[in-house]
């Protein structure tokens, strides 16, 4: 029987990566679409050659994509970043099919930023949204990749809120305290378990 999908998802610094790393705990297989796109990025030669083509030659260094190009040439850019994610997307979405037919597992996580921003969301069972307060968000980022505060709330203001997202969510997440979080998942975990057995 093929696993039932559920999408996880958050603003940046809502604590993904946390979460998942919880349902790991639990026996879930989690399947991350930001690195499985960055990992197609440097072994599609589909992609490669797309990207090149809109990009030119500085998209790759000897092969490998040029993640500092990229990240300043979307930067702002919302008609170049659809363009990325048009070539990108549809790979990912393959490569996911095909990774949940081999899980063993009455559910896996799909964990990815933008499952609502794309419309994503739509492809699979269940959703289940991370949220923290603003200023944390932005003090964990900070800490996390040197950056500035006023750059992380640039990306805040380019993501969906979190009250627009927590309405189409089935279960939310809020990570502020650890030991809460993990209680939070384990819940989530039984009612899904629960819910799967009962379709």
């Amino acid at each position: 029987m093929i696993p039932k999908t559920i999408g996880l998802t958050g603003g940046i610094g809502s604590g993904k990566t946390t979460v998942t790393g919880f349902f790991e705990d639990l026996g879930v297989p989690v399947y991350i679409a930001d690195t499985e796109a960055k990992a197609l990025m440097n072994r599609s030669k589909i992609i490669k050659r797309k990207l090149t083509q809109l990009f030119g030659n500085a998209a790759y260094l000897e092969g490998v994509l040029n993640k500092p190009f990229i990240a300043q040439q979307i930067f702002n850019d919302k008609i170049v970043l659809k363009k990325i994610n048009a070539i990108v997307h549809p790979k990912v979405a393959k490569h996911f099919e095909n990774w949940v037919k081999k899980q063993n597992s009455p559910y896996v996580i799909s964990e990815s930023a933008i499952i609502f921003e794309n419309e994503s969301y739509k492809k699979y069972n269940y959703i289940i949204t991370v949220i923290a307060p603003e200023n944390t968000r932005i003090n964990r980022v900070i800490e996390r990749d040197n950056s500035s505060s006023k750059k992380v709330k640039a990306i805040i203001n380019n993501q969906w809120s979190d009250d627009k997202k927590t309405l189409l969510s089935d279960f939310v997440i809020t990570n502020i305290d650890l030991e809460n979080t993990k209680l939070q998942v384990i819940e989530i975990h039984k009612k899904l378990l629960d819910k799967i057995t009962n379709l």
